[in-house]
């Protein structure tokens, strides 16, 4: 794919991708929140039952006081991004209400109402319960996600890591020095770092194709997983056109991406080959190194 047009659409649609892992991010955090919003909604299904109890007119609304999830409802990146993405759970009372009533029954939110901790740190527990055993364990919810997000089953790790690092970084009381967890630590370098990745890749797909065939001349092409071939170009790519990443670096990154993403041989197949691959490109002058010792493995 060299056309410009069909490049600049599909880094378009990479980028969207990537933009889309946080989307889901905020996501879950507003759904956790509705979580706890719920609270009040029951506090009054239950206060206007025919034969309410003394508990069901004076509820336990502790959930709704949740310091970590109130911090965050106030917390101004929170709400600029739930009102980009437009992210409204409203729309299915039902599903909220489902979620609620589960986690109404089970021991740790008994005991959490039970507990006089109020503290920020004591109230991330119940939310990091909430999260793990209630959202992640319904298939509704997961069902929802997918629907939504076409690459849930990949992205959700990474969504994951960003709600576990938000949990633990909200430390003060003062909802505008929270932070919300970024997809990158420096997004602006990254972005370009992607952006040019993908694009020489794409540029030069034919090269590195033909630098793969060498190599696997004694292989049945349909015999080689896909997943395997792009890691490879990427890497070669890598090694050719970003002079300050080494060689070390870049071999060992992509034999790590393999093993996330692609066949249980993939790893030692991948490592042979790109071993081979490195040789002839050291021997054509092909990689172009800033610094001593970068090219070295």
């Amino acid at each position: 794919m060299t056309d410009k047009k069909d490049l600049l659409s599909a880094k378009k649609e990479l980028m969207h991708s990537i933009d889309q892992v946080y989307e889901m991010y905020v996501r879950m955090l507003a759904l956790l929140s509705e979580i706890t919003e719920y609270t009040s909604v029951d506090a009054i299904e239950r206060a206007n039952k025919h034969f309410p109890t003394a508990e069901d007119l004076n509820p336990n609304k502790k959930l709704l006081r949740n310091k970590f999830i109130v911090l965050l409802q106030e917390n101004p990146e929170f709400k600029s991004a739930v009102n980009k993405y437009q992210i409204n759970w409203h729309a299915d009372p039902e599903f909220i209400k489902t979620i609620y009533n589960k986690l109404k029954a089970t021991p740790e939110y008994i005991a959490y109402l039970a507990d006089t901790d109020d503290s920020l740190e004591g109230s991330k527990e119940i939310i990091k319960f909430i999260f793990r055993k209630i959202i992640l364990k319904s298939q509704n919810i997961i069902q929802a996600f997918e629907d939504k997000f076409i690459n849930w089953p990949v992205d959700k790790e990474v969504m994951q890591g960003m709600v576990a690092k938000t949990l633990k970084n909200f430390v003060s009381e003062d909802p505008f020095k929270n932070k919300l967890t970024p997809i990158s630590v420096d997004w602006k370098e990254d972005s370009k770092f992607v952006e040019d990745l993908f694009t020489y890749t794409l540029k030069n797909n034919t090269e590195y194709q033909n630098l793969i065939a060498e190599r696997t001349k004694n292989w049945e092409s349909e015999r080689i997983a896909l997943m395997d071939t792009i890691l490879m170009k990427m890497a070669i790519c890598e090694l050719m056109n970003f002079p300050s990443i080494p060689v070390k670096v870049t071999i060992n990154e992509y034999l790590d991406l393999s093993k996330d993403y692609s066949t249980p041989k993939s790893n030692s197949f991948i490592n042979g080959i790109l071993d081979k691959i490195l040789g002839d490109l050291k021997r054509t002058n092909s990689i172009k190194k800033i610094g001593r010792g970068l090219i070295e493995e």
